[in-house]
């Protein structure tokens, strides 16, 4: 790893971390490289920063320097899913009810979206 910033399990047993070199990679609960999602999605990252994984294994990315957060599904090509309103994601968490919590450390606050 490079920079290791943020840090999530995955339901499978396995894990998921951002890195400050702008990348954000998935392991097997063996601990062995799954993927990083710029090479598996040939998406760009400007500096990922929270991880977190859906129930459904879907992995989302906050990133800080373009101030979104997309979803990255097991199969399929990503997702923006807030592009507006961020300006500084940081770490965020997913709940069971399908609420996603984003802490923005440039307003000081916990935003929460459904």
């Amino acid at each position: 790893l490079q920079g290791p910033r943020y840090v999530s399990p995955v339901p499978s047993g396995g894990f998921v971390v951002s890195e400050e070199c702008g990348d954000v990679k998935v392991f097997m609960s063996s601990r062995k490289l799954l993927c990083s999602l710029s090479s598996k999605y040939g998406h760009q990252f400007g500096n990922p920063a929270g991880v977190c994984v859906d129930r459904d294994g879907s992995v989302l990315v906050a990133d800080e320097q373009r101030r979104t957060v997309h979803l990255f599904p097991e199969h399929g090509a990503p997702i923006c899913l807030v592009s507006t309103g961020l300006r500084r994601p940081a770490g965020m968490a997913c709940s069971s009810s399908g609420h996603l919590f984003v802490a923005d450390t440039g307003e000081n606050c916990v935003k929460v979206f459904k």
